[in-house]
């Protein structure tokens, strides 16, 4: 008697032309986007801790720090930016872990569209929580005194650069998010990496008042360059040349660790 088994599903195998994988991603980051509507309380990270932040730094250091809270206001606000950035980044691997493991991915798989649109989608869609991230704090340090000392161009531009570099660092939060088991491992691991950039910068302190050992890493830190070219912009000064290293660290990170978290996801899913 001949037993008949069921084969097991396999995932749809199909050559996708670039224009198409953008548009599939581009159709997934629509997906993210939804999600963060039906659930605003997601953005909490983004919007609440930034104001912690902003309002506990500058009327408790800055005295000590910079000689007044409305001085230090003006210098902090550039690296907060920075830092709000580069934290954000942290939410991206979570939401993605979460999804593979609920099975969410297993249906992508089936699915005729290309691979790497279920990764690069969720960080198109992340775009959503750098503004909305910017925008609080932003709108809370004007409300603190404030206020953007050049032209609305120069401030545009500041903030297309810290969402580029928050969308190129994306990849790193992506990649531990396909690494680890739980998406509870995820913010545990990123910590280790992000506290390092951010406050081994010159985020908060003139980088003259630290440790020669560490001056070293402060000058060659994306966090510090982009710090200086967002202060430069928006308060005045040279911002051009650390605008440049912070562009190229940027495309660098994303260069490395794209195919790295495309990897893992293939592993990872199968």
């Amino acid at each position: 008697m001949t037993t008949l088994t069921m084969a097991e599903p396999r995932p749809v195998v199909r050559t996708v032309a670039p224009a198409q994988a953008v548009r599939h991603a581009l159709v997934l980051a629509g997906r993210s986007i939804v999600k963060i509507k039906k659930n605003p309380e997601s953005l909490l990270d983004v919007t609440l801790q930034p104001i912690i932040f902003l309002v506990m730094f500058v009327y408790l250091f800055g005295g000590a720090i910079q000689g007044g809270s409305d001085e230090y206001l003006q210098v902090l606000l550039p690296g907060l930016m920075v830092q709000n950035t580069v934290f954000a980044s942290l939410g991206i691997g979570m939401a993605l872990n979460t999804d593979i493991t609920k099975g969410v991915f297993d249906r992508f798989r089936s699915m005729p569209i290309a691979r790497s649109a279920p990764l690069v989608g969720a960080v198109f869609g992340d775009v959503v929580r750098y503004v909305a991230a910017l925008t609080v704090l932003i709108v809370t340090a004007v409300i603190m005194g404030f206020r953007v000392q050049t032209d609305p161009a120069s401030f545009l531009l500041a903030a297309a650069l810290m969402v580029l570099f928050g969308l190129c660092l994306c990849w790193v939060s992506v990649l531990v998010g396909m690494l680890v088991k739980s998406p509870n491992a995820v913010p545990g691991t990123l910590i280790g990496i992000l506290f390092p950039l951010t406050f081994a910068s010159n985020v908060f302190v003139s980088p003259q008042t630290l440790p020669g050992w560490m001056q070293g890493w402060v000058d060659v830190n994306p966090v510090s360059h982009l710090t200086s070219a967002a202060r430069g912009l928006l308060l005045g000064g040279d911002w051009a040349g650390h605008a440049g290293w912070a562009f190229l660290w940027a495309v660098g990170i994303a260069v490395v660790f794209f195919p790295l978290a495309l990897r893992a996801y293939r592993r990872r899913v199968g």
